[in-house]
């Protein structure tokens, strides 16, 4: 088989990569710019597309970065420091034609792998990117924002760790979009403008020291309030989920024929958990129309 012919088989693809600019949006924001020969083919599936960064292993760098679709299994079995760290990011902007990929990264502490990548990258640095292959025929997956009619009511709402895929929603959603926008921020200096149908509001909650959903989950409560406030049907019943020793990850099918207000909320798990207690549990909303991600838990290590 030819490499073309390989490439075109699978949805996701590895790119090798480099960082060819870093700017700094806020305190916690850092958009890295990334470049590689093979760009061209990297699909833009925009609205919340999530890819994979693979930063460099304690030993050997990428040097023992499988590839191909068994890659992930043939990872797991690397040994410890050869085993290149995984982390998963939205794409906050694709330029084919210039072979770059933007990608917003929170910075909080230095922690985590990528956090103290992120603190210490420098243009030149090289990396990976799993992502979307354009030259797939079918659906790459990836994207999760998938409102079920153009007219319904949005709410979307997040930590600083959805920030960039909303950014990436808001950016492009019709004219004619109506909804609330509710991101909780480390500090007021993170606020960004963010570009929005005139229908959208926007709202930013800075913790400023405060515990992650202490602004969010007050706020979350009144907008739905809002966007629902009469004929809601009778609260459901909900399984819950223990965030401790599983993903809190529930998407509705973008096929689904409910009518409503559809929401669309990520950031810490526990904080979404409550969310979509409030939402589905509580208030009624259809769980057809209501995207929960936990994108990470306090005290763990998020892929």
């Amino acid at each position: 088989m030819t490499r073309l012919a390989d490439e075109m088989e699978h949805p996701y693809r590895h790119f090798a990569v480099a960082v060819r600019a870093l700017t700094r949006l806020s305190p916690s924001f850092l958009r890295v710019t990334f470049t590689g020969d093979d760009l061209d083919a990297f699909a833009d599936g925009g609205r919340d597309q999530r890819i994979k960064l693979v930063l460099p292993a304690a030993d050997g760098g990428l040097d023992h970065l499988p590839t191909g679709p068994d890659w992930y299994a043939r990872w797991r079995e690397l040994p410890e420091r050869q085993q290149p760290p995984i982390r998963t990011y939205t794409v906050r902007a694709v330029r084919q034609h210039r072979r770059e990929v933007d990608v917003d990264m929170v910075r909080h502490g230095d922690g985590g792998p990528a956090t103290r990548w992120a603190n210490r990258a420098a243009v030149g640095d090289r990396i990976a990117l799993i992502g979307p292959n354009a030259r797939y025929a079918g659906d790459t997956g990836g994207v999760e924002f998938h409102p079920h009619h153009g007219d319904a009511p949005l709410l979307l709402a997040g930590d600083e760790t959805a920030v960039p895929a909303v950014a990436s929603i808001l950016g492009g959603l019709p004219a004619g979009a109506r909804g609330t926008a509710l991101l909780e921020v480390p500090q007021v200096e993170d606020v960004l403008d963010l570009p929005a149908p005139p229908g959208v509001t926007v709202t930013w909650l800075a913790r400023d020291g405060g515990a992650p959903g202490t602004r969010l989950v007050p706020a979350v409560v009144a907008a739905a309030g809002e966007l629902a406030p009469t004929g809601r049907p009778a609260p459901q019943a909900l399984e819950d989920v223990d965030v401790d020793a599983a993903i809190l990850w529930e998407v509705p099918d973008p096929s689904t024929t409910a009518t409503g207000p559809y929401a669309w909320l990520a950031g810490e798990a526990g904080v979404v958990r409550t969310l979509r207690r409030h939402l589905v549990a509580d208030r009624g909303w259809d769980r057809h129309l209501v995207a929960f991600m936990g994108y990470w838990r306090i005290g763990r290590a998020e892929t």
